[in-house]
């Protein structure tokens, strides 16, 4: 299952010398492989827009305790319907409905960019 891991002491997630916007998210599981992989750390805009196709961190209010990193595929009454680009794992709305989203993937911090080979 992919979470995005925002624990760091501090406000959760919030990126020192950034504004408060911003955080970093940590990646763990395959589900949104091979466009984010595991152990990838990824900058995100809070409360930003989502629209279908970006890459999202969101919450399920069926599993609050539950913060993901999806891909928007339209908006729905109460939230976006979200998925992983992993056909193989279903923790998404498939599962647990509408999700809000927390805020928008605006890129990948760590492995740099270019590392890995570009998903398809």
């Amino acid at each position: 299952m992919i979470r995005a891991d925002t624990s760091r002491s501090g406000p959760p997630g919030d990126v020192p010398g950034l504004p408060s916007p911003w955080v970093l998210a940590r990646v763990t599981g395959p589900s949104m492989s091979p466009t984010v992989r595991h152990g990838d750390r990824l900058l995100v805009r809070r409360g930003d827009t989502a629209a279908p196709g970006d890459v999202v961190l969101a919450r399920f209010p069926a599993r609050p305790d539950l913060l993901v990193v999806k891909r928007v595929v339209r908006a729905v009454p109460g939230g976006h319907w979200v998925q992983g680009d992993n056909p193989f794992v279903t923790d998404d709305s498939r599962s647990f409905g509408t999700a809000v989203v927390v805020g928008r993937v605006v890129g990948r911090v760590t492995p740099r960019p270019g590392r890995l080979p570009a998903p398809p």
